[in-house]
């Protein structure tokens, strides 16, 4: 008998169990009762609702097996008690979801003895004995994890609510929930009442518990926050997220909506936070869409659930992993449980576009109920598109104004895909790094050059109990982390917070209409004082390469001498220079003293006076090279983390540094390419040399920048940009060599020489 064969018996049994008692129960978070009666009798028609229920049912009949655990509260993240109780919450849910199935009461008693364990607990538990979060928490370090587990306990509640008889949902409510949304609001006033993911977190904690409860004040609270929080804004200056609006504060969850997302669904705190905090937004409006339908809560501020998930999904790589931008653990993808709610959530909602189902494949389970039933039923019938990642530009800030991400693609379905992701964006509050006007590169298999992400190893106990690292706050963060221009050696807005918030650069064009020639530019005027900076950067695409160039022109305008340093985090083995350099083989030194400097052996330094410097490595099967150009005084600079880092808590990874020194107006122009593979099997490489022959900068006003890129069989790309007026209309005339120059619109890419 074939797995599928068992899989369909089994399901029509358990629906012809399910029939006998759907019919008395209240769903009051997920669905209601025709939805259950849907599901009941639908799924044996979905194949991937099939296999994700027969694997829930095998995970959570195995946690009834060990019976209930419950802990008294003691360990960080990664420690057992705290992993104990996380695996609790979502057993619980699942165990839920198992019982509006299959009507098999062991799924509500299982439920219903956890809850009892911890009602019995939870009325004299202390605060967590680490005190390691500015919010601790009772069950959990910080009251985040604590909201976690009440988003999803709810679920688990309201599975069972009418199960339960009255003594005992007054026991789990007087004793356990209401007790613990208190906590998590009015005792906890600087954890509710900000705009930040936490308090997303919280606010759809309070809401669900109370929408369950039918405990209209916790509802209110949830929606709206608390009135009077008393907080004194200067304690929350450094986590950022407190927002002060006509002098009144703004909180609760429609005030999450309102200031956490761009117009077209940005989150400010970058993809990795929003795939996160997109299980709060989203759990708790399907169950605002089903108990307070006047709320419209799906089509709040035109619809920006619906945008933030389509942002979500299009701030990934080829392969669907999430650009680690700001703080971010990277490898965080599409199949992450939190996004296939997202997908199922959005699909049955939103629209049912196909392109989703495509992402709901790649994930292989599905929500167990009629959002996923939907989504695997609609798979079965051969629905399914491919999701086409695009070149797009979101804006940042609630009004969004405050910069943004420009992402540029080459390549389509069948081609090998290059990645640009530039940021100009807000600084992301708490979570912010200072790398304005920075970039990563991507190709279809990995990381070309790359942003670090955070120092962190996420529940890993043995790392600092999970938590961020104390060298996330010296060097992850810091400017030098990043490939964008370092002022004397200082982070953008010295490293502060609270400056970093106030100002953002201003996207000042961005272009992909034409597949071979797109392109993004931004202005930051804030990052150093009588600094400004302008970085234009261009993904050219022609048959002569075989792969798209970046072409990177960052320009400083300032009247005062300084020393500029310009990190490229290149992710491979260096091969080849053509330049002398020579290397430090016996000791290091530390490339500096602070602003994430102090974590940088210098194992490297060189110059050239051929004005080029160009780099190759290579990497994940590829050849690639850096060419720029320099100065016969500026300094190159081979580096990696490690120093004063006694723990071994960052990544080794190599940096190549471009120094110019005492310099006031500069332009620092490179191109990279990727030019060729190699297979350690065949051991033959193809084309592992650079097809760029030079990059010059050879005019360059206030007004202007020219520049080009010299291949070695004598092509000659000419790059002329406007620096003052991005006009697409704006016409633009200038003489070069004796030759006239025109063209339209803010930036001019044309092949001027081929023999």
């Amino acid at each position: 008998m074939s797995k599928n064969y068992i899989n369909i018996y089994t399901l029509l049994l358990c629906s012809l169990m399910a029939l006998s008692c759907q019919a008395q129960k209240n769903i009051p978070l997920d669905k209601t009762k025709s939805e259950v009666k849907q599901v009941v009798f639908d799924y044996t028609n979905a194949s991937l609702f099939a296999q994700t229920l027969d694997d829930i049912r095998t995970e959570v009949d195995s946690e009834i097996k060990l019976g209930v655990q419950v802990p008294v509260p003691k360990d960080m993240a990664g420690g057992y008690s705290h992993e104990r109780h996380k695996r609790n919450f979502f057993i619980l849910q699942k165990a839920g979801s198992l019982f509006q199935i299959t009507c098999d009461e062991k799924y509500a008693r299982y439920i219903r003895n956890n809850f009892a364990a911890y009602a019995k607990m939870y009325p004299s538990l202390p605060l967590h004995p680490t005190d390691r979060s500015y919010a601790t928490g009772k069950i959990f370090w910080q009251c985040l994890n604590d909201a976690n587990w009440l988003v999803y306990c709810s679920q688990a509640y309201s599975s069972i609510y009418e199960w339960l008889s009255e003594r005992e949902r007054e026991l789990f409510e007087s004793q356990l929930f209401r007790p613990m949304a208190d906590f998590l609001s009015v005792e906890n006033p600087r954890f509710f009442n900000r705009i930040h993911n936490h308090s997303t977190w919280a606010n759809a904690a309070v809401g669900m518990i109370g929408l369950v409860m039918q405990d209209e004040e916790l509802i209110q609270r949830a929606l709206y926050g608390l009135e009077n929080d008393g907080i004194d804004p200067s304690i929350v200056d450094n986590d950022g997220g407190y927002i002060k609006i006509e002098g009144q504060r703004r909180a609760g969850f429609l005030a999450q909506l309102d200031l956490s997302f761009s117009p077209d669904g940005h989150f400010t705190e970058g993809p990795y936070y929003l795939r996160y905090a997109m299980t709060p937004f989203l759990l708790f409006s399907k169950s605002l869409s089903i108990n307070m339908p006047d709320l419209d809560i799906y089509n709040y501020r035109d619809n920006i659930l619906k945008k933030a998930v389509y942002a979500l999904l299009y701030e990934t790589d080829a392969k669907g992993q999430f650009f680690p931008i700001n703080d971010a653990q990277k490898g965080m993808s599409w199949s992450s449980r939190e996004v296939v709610s997202a997908v199922d959530i959005a699909y049955s909602d939103f629209g049912q576009d196909p392109m989703l189902l495509s992402i709901a494949k790649i994930q292989g389970r599905v929500l167990l109920d009629e959002a996923g039933l939907k989504v695997a039923q609609d798979i079965d019938k051969g629905l399914v598109k491919p999701f086409v990642h695009k070149s797009i530009a979101f804006v940042d800030g609630a009004d969004g104004k405050k910069g943004g991400l420009g992402i540029l693609r080459t390549g389509g379905e069948d081609s090998k895909e290059i990645c640009l992701v530039m940021k100009y964006a807000a600084h992301g509050m708490g979570h912010g790094h200072f790398d304005k006007l920075s970039y990563s590169l991507y190709d279809q298999d990995s990381e070309v050059i790359q942003d670090y992400g955070a120092a962190r190893w996420v529940n890993i106990d043995q790392k600092g109990g999970g938590r961020y690292l104390p060298e996330n706050q010296t060097f992850a963060k810091q400017s030098v982390a990043h490939n964008t221009v370092v002022v004397n050696q200082r982070s953008h807005y010295d490293g502060k917070v609270k400056s970093a918030d106030e100002h953002s650069p201003e996207m000042y064009f961005f272009s992909a209409d034409n597949q071979k020639i797109q392109s993004v530019s931004a202005i930051e005027y804030h990052a150093y004082p009588n600094h400004d900076m302008h970085r234009t950067m261009i993904l050219l695409k022609d048959d002569k390469y075989p792969n798209p160039l970046l072409i990177d022109i960052f320009k400083v305008v300032t009247s005062e001498p300084s020393t500029y340093d310009l990190p490229l985090w290149f992710m491979g083995h260096l091969l080849s220079t053509n330049f002398n350099y020579s290397s430090e083989t016996t000791s290091l030194s530390v490339l500096g003293v602070d602003h994430g400097y102090q974590h940088l052996w210098k194992e490297a330094s060189g110059s050239s006076d051929s004005g080029q410097a160009q780099i190759t490595w290579f990497g994940n099967g590829k050849f690639y090279s850096a060419t720029s150009s320099v100065q016969p005084t500026d300094e190159l600079i081979f580096a990696r983390p490690g120093a004063n880092d006694p723990n071994f808590n960052l990544r080794h990874d190599p940096v190549f540094m471009l120094r110019r020194k005492q310099a006031t107006n500069t332009v620092f122009a490179s191109v990279i390419e990727s030019h060729g593979t190699y297979s350690p099997v065949a051991e033959i490489p193809i084309n592992p040399f650079s097809d760029v022959k030079r990059i010059e900068v050879i005019y360059d006003s206030d007004a202007y920048t020219v520049v080009e890129v010299s291949d070695r069989s004598e092509g000659v790309w000419q790059i002329a940009i406007s620096n003052l007026d991005a006009g697409k209309d704006k016409k633009h005339q200038m003489n070069i060599d004796h030759k006239v120059l025109q063209w339209t619109g803010p930036i001019s890419v044309n092949l001027t020489t081929e023999q």
